[in-house]
């Protein structure tokens, strides 16, 4: 063979061995456990054959602790660009069979310089991660690694969607990036993400815990909130993946890309007008009001096992994607708790960062009672949702199905805190409090006086109902700016979002607010 032919080769061979991760050994293992490799997670996230790498070749330059000797296969990180579903996305995918994937400064800066490329070229930025941590040998070159992503996080919030998929094990200053991102995914009995560890928290304070019961997947869906996609399998989440990015616009530049339209945009449903049930106490399904709604009632649902009294989800109306916000009667009877708050709080913002107009359907009695969520924080926190809408400029659409009272109606986006429109089906109660708190306040003195105070306070509250449980004095002073029949909902709010196409708001200007986190 000529010289130019051996060159040839010398890259061929370079990048098969490269390519190869850790080797047979390591890859058969990652798959007994349960896991597709780095790679294999790329080819299910790219279109075919679209996907590109960079930094094949990057070595790491450590020689401590015999690191001088330790060969480290595209330094357990693949990066670059490619197109899923025709739409240009940046990633990386840490490689868990070579060094279990730890981050050391070269493999820092490989996922550094894919983050720059987002940013530069506007597109969203997904991060597959199955790392052991840092890579203790390089010290504190790790991490500064880790510090240059989470500086890299906090400059693209709101500019490019970040999207993060555990994988495998994330501990310590790992599970921060994740965090610092939009959108968490993780697989349950595969993933976990937790600061301390369990041998380190035996230690420490003597509790027994496994891995997966302090920092799984569903510990994460259900108590802390970190993660909102609890997954059954890599592929799995990468579909999820998918799905999401579909509603999402590239950048903050950019408006949600509307799907071909494939359902009638003025279909009504008979069903929704008996929905609501004549009792105030019984409970219905917020879901089903949701799924009769949108187009071919799909919808995806983040955070579907976490502070399940409100429900955010992706949706189109007549092709246009949409964030829904609701109150869920069937858990805590829909009010607002400190969870509740974080989650809708966070939802609104991501929302208006990247120009998806915002529905919310209000039924809400209030703020879940008691000690506990006083002591927790719930006026911070129920503060951050009044923050969210105000700051919020996208179109914002409210529709209140039945109870809506007090500081909650206000926090579920009334007109006051800028919804651009407000529907209120006939079975709306917009007032102060419910009856049977307002009524021993408004006639204490009547029914104190009366010979049977029982019977005198159950008056009282049917006169209450009779005049304020109702749409109509709401709508009288413009805050309603239409009563609708439940079965209109879909058409009217289809309507609502051609006109609010074109909205410009904005607000005045400065560094940045201080929400009350």
């Amino acid at each position: 063979m000529g010289r130019v032919a051996d060159r040839l080769k010398e890259l061929k061979d370079k990048e098969k061995k490269l390519k190869s991760m850790g080797g047979p050994d390591r890859v058969e293992k990652q798959h007994k456990s349960g896991k597709l490799t780095a790679r294999e997670r790329l080819d299910l996230l790219f279109d075919p054959g679209s996907f590109h790498e960079l930094d094949l070749f990057v070595q790491h330059r450590a020689t401590l602790f015999g690191m001088d000797k330790v060969t480290v296969p595209a330094e357990g990180v693949i990066a670059g660009y490619g197109t899923m579903n025709g739409r240009a996305v940046c990633a990386f995918s840490q490689d868990f069979t070579s060094v279990g994937g730890s981050l050391g400064e070269m493999h820092a800066k490989k996922i550094c310089k894919v983050m720059d490329l987002a940013m530069k070229c506007g597109v969203p930025m997904v991060g597959l991660n199955d790392s052991g941590g840092a890579r203790i040998q390089e010290g504190v070159d790790a991490l500064s690694g880790y510090g240059q992503i989470f500086f890299r996080n906090s400059a693209a919030s709101g500019v490019i969607p970040q999207i993060s998929a555990i994988m495998g094990p994330t501990a310590g200053g790992a599970v921060y990036s994740p965090a610092m991102t939009d959108w968490v995914f993780m697989v349950k009995g595969r993933s976990y993400m937790h600061i301390t560890g369990p041998a380190v928290i035996k230690q420490v304070t003597g509790e027994e815990i496994t891995s997966e019961e302090l920092g799984g997947a569903m510990p994460h869906a259900t108590k802390s909130g970190v993660c909102h996609f609890a997954c059954d399998s890599d592929a799995q989440a990468i579909e999820l993946i998918k799905d999401l990015v579909s509603y999402l616009p590239s950048s903050n530049r950019d408006q949600p890309p509307c799907a071909k339209p494939t359902d009638d945009p003025d279909r009504v449903d008979p069903a929704l007008d008996t929905i609501i049930p004549d009792e105030p106490n019984k409970v219905y399904n917020m879901r089903d009001v949701i799924t009769s709604i949108v187009d071919n009632g799909e919808i995806l649902e983040p955070h579907y096992h976490y502070a399940q009294n409100a429900i955010i989800c992706f949706a189109r109306f007549d092709g246009r994607p949409v964030g829904i916000i609701a109150n869920q009667p069937m858990h805590l009877a829909g009010c607002l708790d400190v969870n509740a708050a974080d989650k809708i709080t966070h939802f609104i913002r991501f929302c208006d960062a990247f120009n998806i107009p915002l529905i919310t359907i209000a039924d809400v009695p209030g703020y879940l009672p008691g000690k506990d969520q006083e002591w927790l924080g719930i006026i911070r926190h129920g503060a951050k949702i009044l923050w969210a809408y105000s700051e919020a400029t996208v179109p914002k659409i409210t529709m209140v199905t039945r109870k809506d009272y007090g500081g909650s109606y206000l926090a579920m986006c009334s007109r006051d805190l800028g919804a651009d429109f407000v529907f209120a089906w006939p079975t709306a109660e917009i007032a102060v409090m419910g009856a049977e708190g307002a009524t021993p306040i408004i006639f204490r003195r009547e029914i104190e006086a009366a010979p049977d105070p029982e019977a005198k306070q159950q008056e009282k509250v049917r006169e209450y109902r009779d005049l304020l449980y109702n749409p109509y004095i709401a709508a009288s002073r413009g805050y309603v700016d239409e009563v609708i029949l439940p079965r209109e909902s879909r058409p009217r709010i289809i309507k609502a979002l051609e006109i609010l196409s074109t909205k410009r708001e904005t607000r005045p200007a400065k560094k940045h607010g201080n929400i009350p986190v």
